[in-house]
Protein backbone atom coordinates (compact mmCIF):
# COMPACT_ATOMS: atom_id res chain seq x y z
CA UNK A 1 0.00 0.00 0.00
CA UNK A 2 1.39 3.43 -1.11
CA UNK A 3 2.53 5.66 1.79
CA UNK A 4 0.28 8.56 0.90
CA UNK A 5 -3.22 6.38 1.61
CA UNK A 6 -1.26 5.03 4.89
CA UNK A 7 -0.76 8.45 5.94
CA UNK A 8 -4.51 9.35 4.89
CA UNK A 9 -6.12 6.47 6.89
CA UNK A 10 -3.63 7.67 9.61
CA UNK A 11 -4.70 11.17 9.71
CA UNK A 12 -8.83 9.40 9.67
CA UNK A 13 -8.07 7.29 12.22
CA UNK A 14 -7.04 10.42 14.54
CA UNK A 15 -9.37 12.81 14.04
CA UNK A 16 -11.86 9.83 14.43
CA UNK A 17 -13.59 9.92 11.30
CA UNK A 18 -13.50 6.12 10.76
CA UNK A 19 -13.14 3.22 13.29
CA UNK A 20 -10.07 1.22 13.38
CA UNK A 21 -12.38 -1.89 11.35
CA UNK A 22 -12.76 0.29 8.52
CA UNK A 23 -9.40 0.93 8.51
CA UNK A 24 -8.36 -2.57 8.01
CA UNK A 25 -10.84 -3.11 5.65
CA UNK A 26 -9.62 -0.16 3.37
CA UNK A 27 -6.03 -1.40 3.94
CA UNK A 28 -7.18 -4.89 2.69
CA UNK A 29 -8.82 -3.29 -0.31
CA UNK A 30 -5.74 -1.34 -1.99
CA UNK A 31 -3.76 -4.56 -0.57
CA UNK A 32 -5.73 -7.15 -3.06
CA UNK A 33 -5.48 -4.15 -5.76
CA UNK A 34 -2.30 -3.51 -5.61
CA UNK A 35 -1.87 -7.49 -5.50
CA UNK A 36 -3.51 -7.90 -8.45
CA UNK A 37 -1.86 -5.32 -10.68
CA UNK A 38 1.46 -7.11 -9.61
CA UNK A 39 0.31 -10.69 -10.77
CA UNK A 40 -0.97 -9.05 -13.85
CA UNK A 41 2.82 -7.77 -14.40
CA UNK A 42 4.46 -10.93 -13.79
CA UNK A 43 1.63 -12.65 -15.81
CA UNK A 44 3.11 -10.25 -18.67
CA UNK A 45 6.80 -10.41 -18.54
CA UNK A 46 6.31 -13.92 -17.85
CA UNK A 47 4.30 -14.57 -21.32
CA UNK A 48 7.11 -12.07 -22.62
CA UNK A 49 10.20 -13.92 -21.31
CA UNK A 50 9.09 -17.75 -22.40
CA UNK A 51 8.40 -15.73 -25.86
CA UNK A 52 11.97 -14.89 -26.36
CA UNK A 53 13.46 -17.86 -24.39
CA UNK A 54 11.95 -19.87 -27.64
CA UNK A 55 12.79 -17.31 -30.24
CA UNK A 56 16.58 -17.35 -28.55
CA UNK A 57 16.47 -21.28 -29.09
CA UNK A 58 15.67 -20.79 -32.35
CA UNK A 59 18.43 -18.31 -33.55
CA UNK A 60 20.74 -20.90 -31.85
CA UNK A 61 19.83 -23.94 -33.72
CA UNK A 62 19.60 -21.61 -36.93
CA UNK A 63 22.70 -20.47 -36.72
CA UNK A 64 24.50 -23.64 -36.97
CA UNK A 65 22.25 -25.28 -38.70
CA UNK A 66 23.67 -26.25 -42.05
CA UNK A 67 26.38 -27.97 -40.07
CA UNK A 68 24.66 -30.14 -38.35
CA UNK A 69 24.20 -34.09 -38.84
CA UNK A 70 20.68 -35.11 -39.64
CA UNK A 71 20.65 -37.09 -36.29
CA UNK A 72 21.55 -33.85 -34.45
CA UNK A 73 18.58 -32.12 -36.53
CA UNK A 74 16.05 -34.43 -34.75
CA UNK A 75 17.32 -34.27 -31.47
CA UNK A 76 17.57 -30.14 -31.80
CA UNK A 77 14.37 -30.33 -33.56
CA UNK A 78 12.31 -32.31 -30.58
CA UNK A 79 14.44 -30.23 -28.22
CA UNK A 80 11.86 -27.19 -27.93
CA UNK A 81 9.02 -29.15 -27.52
CA UNK A 82 10.47 -31.90 -24.28
CA UNK A 83 11.05 -28.03 -22.76
CA UNK A 84 8.10 -27.09 -22.96
CA UNK A 85 6.45 -30.11 -22.20
CA UNK A 86 8.71 -30.09 -19.38
CA UNK A 87 7.59 -26.74 -18.17
CA UNK A 88 4.10 -27.22 -19.04
CA UNK A 89 4.06 -30.65 -16.47
CA UNK A 90 5.51 -28.69 -13.85
CA UNK A 91 3.24 -25.91 -13.94
CA UNK A 92 0.42 -28.54 -14.01
CA UNK A 93 1.71 -30.63 -11.03
CA UNK A 94 3.12 -28.04 -8.95
CA UNK A 95 2.21 -24.50 -9.86
CA UNK A 96 -1.19 -25.26 -11.17
CA UNK A 97 -2.85 -22.34 -9.20
CA UNK A 98 -0.06 -19.83 -10.43
CA UNK A 99 -1.81 -18.21 -13.48
CA UNK A 100 1.74 -16.50 -14.66
CA UNK A 101 3.25 -20.09 -14.77
CA UNK A 102 0.49 -21.57 -16.52
CA UNK A 103 0.05 -19.20 -19.26
CA UNK A 104 4.17 -19.09 -19.62
CA UNK A 105 4.72 -22.48 -19.87
CA UNK A 106 1.47 -22.79 -22.41
CA UNK A 107 3.19 -20.21 -24.26
CA UNK A 108 6.41 -21.80 -25.11
CA UNK A 109 4.87 -24.85 -25.35
CA UNK A 110 2.31 -23.43 -28.27
CA UNK A 111 5.38 -22.17 -30.42
CA UNK A 112 7.52 -24.91 -29.60
CA UNK A 113 4.97 -27.01 -31.25
CA UNK A 114 4.95 -24.73 -34.29
CA UNK A 115 8.90 -25.23 -34.31
CA UNK A 116 9.58 -28.90 -34.25
CA UNK A 117 6.68 -29.14 -37.01
CA UNK A 118 8.58 -26.60 -39.08
CA UNK A 119 12.23 -28.09 -38.59
CA UNK A 120 11.00 -31.61 -38.42
CA UNK A 121 9.34 -30.54 -42.50
CA UNK A 122 12.37 -28.95 -43.60
CA UNK A 123 14.95 -31.99 -42.33
CA UNK A 124 12.51 -34.76 -44.27
CA UNK A 125 11.86 -32.37 -47.36
CA UNK A 126 8.31 -32.89 -45.86
CA UNK A 127 6.05 -31.06 -48.96
CA UNK A 128 3.42 -29.19 -48.17
CA UNK A 129 2.06 -25.44 -47.81
CA UNK A 130 1.36 -22.50 -45.25
CA UNK A 131 -2.52 -23.12 -44.76
CA UNK A 132 -1.62 -26.83 -43.79
CA UNK A 133 1.28 -26.00 -41.55
CA UNK A 134 -0.91 -24.03 -39.96
CA UNK A 135 -4.16 -26.13 -39.52
CA UNK A 136 -1.64 -28.81 -37.93
CA UNK A 137 -0.22 -26.74 -35.57
CA UNK A 138 -3.49 -24.93 -34.30
CA UNK A 139 -5.24 -28.66 -33.71
CA UNK A 140 -2.16 -30.00 -31.87
CA UNK A 141 -2.56 -26.85 -29.33
CA UNK A 142 -5.94 -26.69 -29.04
CA UNK A 143 -5.76 -29.33 -26.27
CA UNK A 144 -3.38 -26.76 -24.25
CA UNK A 145 -6.38 -24.37 -23.62
CA UNK A 146 -8.16 -26.57 -21.61
CA UNK A 147 -5.53 -29.16 -20.23
CA UNK A 148 -3.49 -26.10 -19.27
CA UNK A 149 -6.24 -23.56 -18.83
CA UNK A 150 -4.56 -21.14 -20.80
CA UNK A 151 -6.40 -18.32 -22.07
CA UNK A 152 -3.08 -16.58 -24.10
CA UNK A 153 -3.14 -19.81 -25.89
CA UNK A 154 -6.72 -19.27 -26.82
CA UNK A 155 -6.18 -15.86 -28.50
CA UNK A 156 -3.50 -17.10 -30.23
CA UNK A 157 -5.75 -20.01 -31.35
CA UNK A 158 -7.99 -17.70 -32.69
CA UNK A 159 -5.04 -15.87 -34.33
CA UNK A 160 -3.72 -18.97 -36.17
CA UNK A 161 -7.11 -19.95 -37.38
CA UNK A 162 -8.48 -16.40 -38.80
CA UNK A 163 -4.49 -16.25 -40.92
CA UNK A 164 -4.93 -19.67 -42.04
CA UNK A 165 -8.74 -18.84 -43.29
CA UNK A 166 -7.19 -15.60 -44.94
CA UNK A 167 -4.03 -17.32 -46.27
CA UNK A 168 -6.44 -20.02 -47.97
CA UNK A 169 -9.43 -18.17 -48.87
CA UNK A 170 -8.40 -14.58 -49.45
CA UNK A 171 -4.41 -14.63 -50.77
CA UNK A 172 -5.19 -17.58 -52.86
CA UNK A 173 -8.78 -16.35 -53.58
CA UNK A 174 -10.39 -17.57 -56.43
CA UNK A 175 -8.21 -20.73 -56.55
CA UNK A 176 -8.80 -22.13 -53.01
CA UNK A 177 -11.97 -22.13 -50.45
CA UNK A 178 -12.13 -23.72 -47.34
CA UNK A 179 -14.87 -23.59 -44.54
CA UNK A 180 -13.08 -25.43 -41.92
CA UNK A 181 -12.77 -22.42 -40.36
CA UNK A 182 -16.48 -22.79 -39.25
CA UNK A 183 -15.66 -26.02 -37.27
CA UNK A 184 -12.00 -24.75 -35.66
CA UNK A 185 -13.71 -21.43 -33.84
CA UNK A 186 -16.44 -24.45 -32.52
CA UNK A 187 -13.36 -25.96 -30.43
CA UNK A 188 -12.46 -22.32 -28.28
CA UNK A 189 -15.98 -22.01 -27.89
CA UNK A 190 -16.55 -23.93 -24.09
CA UNK A 191 -13.10 -21.86 -23.20
CA UNK A 192 -14.96 -18.84 -23.81
CA UNK A 193 -18.30 -19.44 -22.31
CA UNK A 194 -16.16 -20.49 -19.56
CA UNK A 195 -14.87 -16.79 -19.43
CA UNK A 196 -17.72 -15.05 -19.97
CA UNK A 197 -19.44 -17.00 -16.52
CA UNK A 198 -16.39 -16.88 -14.32
CA UNK A 199 -14.70 -13.57 -15.10
CA UNK A 200 -16.61 -11.41 -17.41
CA UNK A 201 -14.14 -8.38 -16.51
CA UNK A 202 -11.49 -9.63 -16.86
CA UNK A 203 -8.55 -8.81 -19.53
CA UNK A 204 -8.83 -12.09 -21.11
CA UNK A 205 -12.07 -11.93 -21.31
CA UNK A 206 -11.75 -8.46 -23.05
CA UNK A 207 -9.49 -9.69 -25.66
CA UNK A 208 -11.50 -12.54 -26.26
CA UNK A 209 -14.82 -10.63 -26.54
CA UNK A 210 -12.67 -8.69 -29.45
CA UNK A 211 -10.52 -11.10 -31.17
CA UNK A 212 -14.23 -13.12 -31.52
CA UNK A 213 -15.88 -10.62 -33.04
CA UNK A 214 -13.29 -9.55 -35.23
CA UNK A 215 -12.22 -12.99 -36.45
CA UNK A 216 -16.03 -13.31 -37.29
CA UNK A 217 -16.11 -10.01 -39.24
CA UNK A 218 -12.58 -10.85 -41.03
CA UNK A 219 -14.08 -15.11 -41.87
CA UNK A 220 -17.09 -13.97 -42.94
CA UNK A 221 -16.15 -12.85 -46.43
CA UNK A 222 -14.60 -16.06 -47.27
CA UNK A 223 -18.47 -17.49 -48.05
CA UNK A 224 -18.02 -15.83 -51.08
CA UNK A 225 -17.85 -17.89 -54.75
CA UNK A 226 -19.69 -16.16 -57.69
CA UNK A 227 -22.36 -13.87 -56.20
CA UNK A 228 -20.45 -11.67 -53.90
CA UNK A 229 -22.50 -9.00 -53.65
CA UNK A 230 -25.07 -10.35 -51.35
CA UNK A 231 -22.31 -10.60 -49.02
CA UNK A 232 -23.76 -6.97 -47.80
CA UNK A 233 -26.78 -8.45 -46.71
CA UNK A 234 -24.53 -11.36 -44.48
CA UNK A 235 -22.95 -8.26 -43.22
CA UNK A 236 -25.87 -6.03 -42.33
CA UNK A 237 -26.95 -9.42 -40.50
CA UNK A 238 -23.74 -10.23 -39.17
CA UNK A 239 -23.54 -6.30 -37.72
CA UNK A 240 -26.85 -6.61 -36.22
CA UNK A 241 -26.49 -9.93 -34.43
CA UNK A 242 -23.45 -8.09 -32.92
CA UNK A 243 -25.94 -5.40 -31.52
CA UNK A 244 -28.14 -7.55 -29.81
CA UNK A 245 -25.63 -9.56 -28.43
CA UNK A 246 -24.04 -6.34 -27.27
CA UNK A 247 -27.67 -5.17 -26.31
CA UNK A 248 -28.37 -8.12 -24.20
CA UNK A 249 -28.74 -7.75 -20.50
CA UNK A 250 -25.38 -9.46 -19.95
CA UNK A 251 -22.86 -7.44 -22.31
CA UNK A 252 -24.79 -4.38 -21.38
CA UNK A 253 -23.43 -4.31 -17.95
CA UNK A 254 -19.95 -4.47 -18.91
CA UNK A 255 -17.87 -1.46 -19.41
CA UNK A 256 -18.33 -0.08 -23.19
CA UNK A 257 -14.12 -1.02 -24.03
CA UNK A 258 -15.85 -4.79 -22.92
CA UNK A 259 -18.71 -4.83 -25.68
CA UNK A 260 -16.60 -5.43 -28.90
CA UNK A 261 -20.10 -6.45 -30.26
CA UNK A 262 -22.07 -3.38 -29.47
CA UNK A 263 -18.93 -1.23 -30.58
CA UNK A 264 -18.54 -3.21 -34.11
CA UNK A 265 -22.39 -3.76 -34.56
CA UNK A 266 -23.19 -0.23 -34.40
CA UNK A 267 -20.32 1.22 -36.61
CA UNK A 268 -21.07 -1.85 -39.47
CA UNK A 269 -25.06 -0.82 -39.15
CA UNK A 270 -23.86 2.36 -39.84
CA UNK A 271 -21.29 2.12 -42.58
CA UNK A 272 -23.42 -0.50 -45.01
CA UNK A 273 -26.11 2.31 -44.38
CA UNK A 274 -23.82 5.18 -45.44
CA UNK A 275 -22.89 2.70 -48.46
CA UNK A 276 -26.44 2.00 -49.47
CA UNK A 277 -27.05 5.95 -49.27
CA UNK A 278 -25.21 6.72 -52.22
CA UNK A 279 -26.74 6.13 -55.80
CA UNK A 280 -23.77 5.04 -57.29
CA UNK A 281 -23.61 1.50 -55.13
CA UNK A 282 -26.65 0.55 -57.22
CA UNK A 283 -25.35 0.76 -60.33
CA UNK A 284 -23.24 -2.38 -59.61
CA UNK A 285 -24.64 -3.89 -56.11
CA UNK A 286 -26.30 -7.15 -55.59
CA UNK A 287 -28.77 -6.71 -58.75
CA UNK A 288 -25.96 -7.82 -61.23
CA UNK A 289 -26.36 -11.55 -60.50
CA UNK A 290 -26.16 -14.57 -63.10
CA UNK A 291 -29.73 -15.90 -62.58
CA UNK A 292 -32.29 -16.29 -60.03
CA UNK A 293 -32.12 -19.79 -59.40
CA UNK A 294 -28.03 -19.21 -59.15
CA UNK A 295 -28.79 -16.87 -56.69
CA UNK A 296 -31.37 -17.91 -54.53
CA UNK A 297 -29.38 -21.37 -53.74
CA UNK A 298 -26.35 -20.08 -54.06
CA UNK A 299 -23.56 -20.10 -50.38
CA UNK A 300 -23.99 -16.16 -50.11
CA UNK A 301 -28.05 -15.99 -50.18
CA UNK A 302 -28.38 -18.78 -47.92
CA UNK A 303 -25.92 -17.45 -45.17
CA UNK A 304 -27.51 -13.98 -45.49
CA UNK A 305 -31.10 -15.25 -44.94
CA UNK A 306 -29.82 -18.03 -41.72
CA UNK A 307 -28.11 -14.60 -40.40
CA UNK A 308 -31.42 -12.55 -41.29
CA UNK A 309 -33.44 -15.41 -39.34
CA UNK A 310 -31.01 -15.63 -36.85
CA UNK A 311 -31.45 -11.84 -36.04
CA UNK A 312 -34.99 -11.86 -36.36
CA UNK A 313 -35.07 -14.07 -33.15
CA UNK A 314 -33.06 -12.12 -31.65
CA UNK A 315 -35.16 -9.08 -32.69
CA UNK A 316 -38.08 -10.91 -30.67
CA UNK A 317 -36.21 -12.03 -27.71
CA UNK A 318 -34.98 -8.64 -27.26
CA UNK A 319 -38.13 -6.40 -27.69
CA UNK A 320 -40.73 -8.85 -26.07
CA UNK A 321 -39.05 -8.40 -22.88
CA UNK A 322 -40.64 -4.81 -22.80
CA UNK A 323 -43.58 -5.75 -25.04
CA UNK A 324 -42.53 -3.86 -28.08
CA UNK A 325 -41.56 -0.78 -26.52
CA UNK A 326 -38.78 0.28 -26.53
CA UNK A 327 -38.12 -0.31 -29.86
CA UNK A 328 -34.72 1.54 -31.57
CA UNK A 329 -34.00 1.92 -34.84
CA UNK A 330 -31.03 -0.06 -34.97
CA UNK A 331 -33.25 -2.51 -33.99
CA UNK A 332 -34.80 -2.66 -37.36
CA UNK A 333 -31.94 -1.91 -39.68
CA UNK A 334 -32.04 -5.93 -40.03
CA UNK A 335 -35.63 -6.22 -41.94
CA UNK A 336 -32.90 -4.04 -45.08
CA UNK A 337 -32.53 -7.21 -45.98
CA UNK A 338 -35.26 -6.88 -48.59
CA UNK A 339 -33.07 -4.81 -50.79
CA UNK A 340 -33.00 -7.06 -53.84
CA UNK A 341 -36.61 -7.08 -53.75
CA UNK A 342 -37.39 -3.36 -54.16
CA UNK A 343 -35.45 -0.13 -56.10
CA UNK A 344 -31.96 0.41 -55.33
CA UNK A 345 -32.68 3.81 -56.40
CA UNK A 346 -35.31 4.64 -54.36
CA UNK A 347 -33.57 2.77 -51.13
CA UNK A 348 -30.91 5.43 -51.70
CA UNK A 349 -33.28 7.71 -50.28
CA UNK A 350 -34.63 5.68 -47.75
CA UNK A 351 -30.64 4.71 -46.48
CA UNK A 352 -30.33 9.03 -46.05
CA UNK A 353 -33.15 8.56 -43.95
CA UNK A 354 -32.29 6.25 -41.61
CA UNK A 355 -28.61 7.17 -40.72
CA UNK A 356 -30.27 10.44 -40.38
CA UNK A 357 -32.92 9.26 -37.99
CA UNK A 358 -30.29 7.71 -35.92
CA UNK A 359 -28.16 11.04 -35.82
CA UNK A 360 -31.37 12.60 -34.32
CA UNK A 361 -31.71 9.56 -32.05
CA UNK A 362 -28.47 9.66 -30.80
CA UNK A 363 -28.10 13.00 -29.70
CA UNK A 364 -31.72 13.22 -28.38
CA UNK A 365 -30.46 9.86 -25.86
CA UNK A 366 -27.40 12.05 -25.24
CA UNK A 367 -28.98 15.09 -24.19
CA UNK A 368 -31.05 12.78 -21.88
CA UNK A 369 -28.68 10.79 -19.92
CA UNK A 370 -26.48 13.88 -20.19
CA UNK A 371 -23.90 12.30 -21.63
CA UNK A 372 -21.76 13.83 -23.59
CA UNK A 373 -20.12 11.01 -25.65
CA UNK A 374 -23.19 9.75 -26.86
CA UNK A 375 -24.60 13.03 -28.15
CA UNK A 376 -21.62 13.95 -30.06
CA UNK A 377 -21.60 10.96 -31.58
CA UNK A 378 -24.95 11.74 -33.05
CA UNK A 379 -23.61 15.03 -34.31
CA UNK A 380 -20.76 12.82 -36.07
CA UNK A 381 -23.19 10.69 -37.63
CA UNK A 382 -25.26 13.71 -39.05
CA UNK A 383 -21.71 15.24 -40.10
CA UNK A 384 -20.18 12.29 -41.80
CA UNK A 385 -24.31 11.74 -43.85
CA UNK A 386 -23.74 15.59 -44.76
CA UNK A 387 -20.16 15.08 -45.70
CA UNK A 388 -21.02 11.99 -48.11
CA UNK A 389 -24.18 14.15 -49.76
CA UNK A 390 -21.80 16.27 -50.99
CA UNK A 391 -20.01 14.01 -52.92
CA UNK A 392 -23.63 13.52 -54.60
CA UNK A 393 -24.65 16.96 -55.33
CA UNK A 394 -22.79 20.02 -57.40
CA UNK A 395 -23.11 22.64 -54.84
CA UNK A 396 -20.73 25.26 -54.72
CA UNK A 397 -17.65 25.35 -52.18
CA UNK A 398 -19.39 28.35 -50.99
CA UNK A 399 -22.74 26.77 -49.38
CA UNK A 400 -20.33 23.38 -48.67
CA UNK A 401 -18.12 25.90 -46.21
CA UNK A 402 -21.36 27.54 -44.60
CA UNK A 403 -22.69 24.02 -43.90
CA UNK A 404 -19.60 23.20 -42.39
CA UNK A 405 -19.05 26.61 -40.17
CA UNK A 406 -22.71 25.47 -39.22
CA UNK A 407 -22.23 22.38 -38.42
CA UNK A 408 -19.15 23.45 -36.07
CA UNK A 409 -21.16 25.66 -34.84
CA UNK A 410 -23.62 23.27 -33.43
CA UNK A 411 -20.75 21.14 -31.69
CA UNK A 412 -19.67 24.07 -30.30
CA UNK A 413 -23.44 25.24 -29.17
CA UNK A 414 -24.47 21.89 -28.09
CA UNK A 415 -21.57 20.97 -26.05
CA UNK A 416 -21.58 24.43 -24.39
CA UNK A 417 -25.10 24.33 -23.12
CA UNK A 418 -24.79 20.53 -21.48
CA UNK A 419 -21.61 21.57 -20.00
CA UNK A 420 -23.36 24.51 -18.30
CA UNK A 421 -26.59 22.93 -17.41
CA UNK A 422 -24.31 19.90 -15.68
CA UNK A 423 -22.35 22.04 -13.76
CA UNK A 424 -25.81 24.35 -12.63
CA UNK A 425 -27.13 20.85 -11.48
CA UNK A 426 -23.84 20.26 -9.75
CA UNK A 427 -24.44 23.28 -7.78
Amino acid sequence: MSPKITNDLHDLLKDNIITPETAEKIKSYYSQKESGSEHKLYLVFGVLGAILIGLGVVLVFAHNWDNLSRPSKIILSFLPLLMGQFASGYSLLKKSENNTWRESSAVFLFFAVGTTISLIAQVYNIPGDLSSFLITWMLLCLPLVYLIRSSIVSLLYLIGITYYVCNTNYFSYPNAHSYYYWLLILGIVPHYIQLLRTNSQSNFTLFHNWFVSLSLLICLGTIANKNENLLYLSYMSLFTIFYFIGESSFFKNLKLKNNSYLIIGKLGILYLLLLYSFKWFWDKSIYNTISAKDTFFSTEFLTAFLLTLFAAVLFYAKNSKTKFKAITIFDFVFLTNILPFISGYEFSLVANGIVLAIGIAEIKRGNTQKHLGILNFGLVIITILITCRFFDTNLSFVIRGIVFIAIGFGFFATNYIMLKNRNSNEK
